[in-house]
């Protein structure tokens, strides 16, 4: 067991795989893309938990899987893969701590990419059928590595977990991505969810299939409502589905 940590947040790593090369993160956001696609590849993938990630600032609680208890955010990974997820939601005051420990976890791993899934809260979501995906990079040079997968988000504001650990990776040096997918704001989003796969599939040459995704989308609707309104309520703290509709202060 190895243990690393900064302002409060530890990673306790159970299992050494030095291997890794690619951290995928899904977290609690809007639409719930992250977390449903994160889910997926470590579903798809049949990932092996490694570690978690461990505050006693988070709130008092464990997630049950076989009836064993489990930390709420969790890491999984095999080979060059590793998927952050978190089944809680993310009190907003803890995100920059949260991101500090991430990317500095990833850099002292030796990380070749961070990739960040998220949604783009868009109000007219429901006319839309194949959700696009946009991309914020934390250098110039990795505009080649999206393979087309995505269009670039030349101007605009991130809020929450996945702007600070994009704007913490710059800093350090740490090549990330962030994809951000036209989704339901306060709704779970698994056709965006798809999308945002498919993105990552060219991205990092996997064949993960999204049809089974689609298949259960109502089912995995339902069984992530409560996830969803959790997490509304941290989003609606931070401003978050008004982050899209606000003007670059300058060009």
């Amino acid at each position: 067991m190895r243990l690393s940590g900064n302002d409060g947040f530890r990673i306790v790593e159970t299992a050494s795989n030095p291997s890794i090369s690619v951290v995928i993160n899904g977290l609690p956001d809007v639409g719930l893309v992250g977390l449903l696609a994160a889910s997926h590849i470590v579903a798809t993938l049949k990932l092996e938990e490694i570690g978690s990630i461990e505050s006693d600032m988070l709130p008092p609680m464990i997630v049950l899987h076989g009836g064993i208890p489990k930390a709420p955010i969790r890491i999984f990974g095999h080979d060059s893969i590793a998927v952050v997820l978190s089944e809680t939601a993310i009190p907003g005051t803890l995100l920059r701590s949260l991101a500090n420990c991430l990317v500095e976890w990833a850099k002292k791993n030796e990380i070749q990419l961070m990739l960040s899934l998220g949604g783009m809260a868009v109000s007219n979501r429901q006319d839309i059928e194949a959700p696009r995906v946009y991309a914020a990079l934390s250098e110039k040079s990795l505009e080649q590595r999206l393979n087309g997968a995505a269009d670039i988000l030349e101007e605009g504001y991130i809020v929450g977990a996945y702007g600070l650990i994009l704007r913490k990776c710059a800093q350090e040096s740490v090549p990330a991505i962030t994809l951000l997918t036209q989704s339901y704001y306060n709704y779970p989003d698994p056709e965006a969810a798809a999308s945002a796969l498919n993105a990552v599939n060219k991205i990092l040459d996997l064949r993960i299939d999204v049809e089974e995704l689609l298949k259960k989308g109502e089912e995995i609707r339902l069984r992530s409502k409560d996830m969803m309104h959790r997490t509304h309520e941290e989003m609606a703290r931070m401003n978050k589905g008004h982050e899209y509709d606000l003007p670059p202060l300058y060009g």
